[in-house]
């Protein structure tokens, strides 16, 4: 059986990878019983998509002829291309590559039936986004105090920093 496992690298003892649709990779595994005959490892042209990372993983995995994917988690796009196409999808978190193929010959590896994890998964992985809790010091309306957020939002002085205060 031809299966492709999310990967890192084509080390066959690394751990499955979180994610499917931008990992860096898939080691693409010609396994007999719970063998590995043969690998590649194919470079994931997806993970780095603005957007599509999922759908252009799943169709780059489904041209390599696999009957199955291993990976820790599939988000819904991929797990439907995936699906639509014949390939069965099977979950293992937590294993080495090694393990996941020895798990999936002996038939005791988790098969998918629906998307592990939410549409734009791993998006951002690493990297922090968004705003961070901030305290308004001491302003009058709208102005900025000394607090650790500046005194600046949205709230314009009814939030966290004091209103109509003497200030400093």
């Amino acid at each position: 059986m031809k299966v492709a496992i999310s990967a890192s690298s084509g080390d066959l003892k690394q751990l499955v990878n979180p994610v499917f649709g931008r990992c860096p990779g898939f080691i693409i595994a010609e396994i007999e019983g719970k063998e590995v005959k043969g690998h590649s490892f194919v470079p994931n042209a997806a993970a780095q998509s603005g957007m599509g990372a999922g759908v252009a993983a799943a169709q780059a995995v489904a041209s390599q002829g696999v009957q199955a994917v291993v990976s820790s988690n599939f988000g819904p796009n991929a797990f439907m291309v995936l699906n639509q196409s014949g390939i069965k999808l099977y979950q293992a978190q937590g294993l080495s590559v090694e393990q996941a193929v020895k798990q999936l010959g002996e038939g005791t590896l988790k098969e998918m039936s629906a998307a592990s994890a939410p549409g734009h998964f791993g998006m951002g992985a690493g990297r922090g986004a968004g705003a961070g809790p901030g305290r308004g010091g001491r302003a009058a309306g709208r102005g900025a105090g000394p607090g650790s957020g500046g005194g600046r939002g949205t709230g314009f002085g009814r939030g966290a920093g004091r209103t109509g205060g003497q200030g400093p």
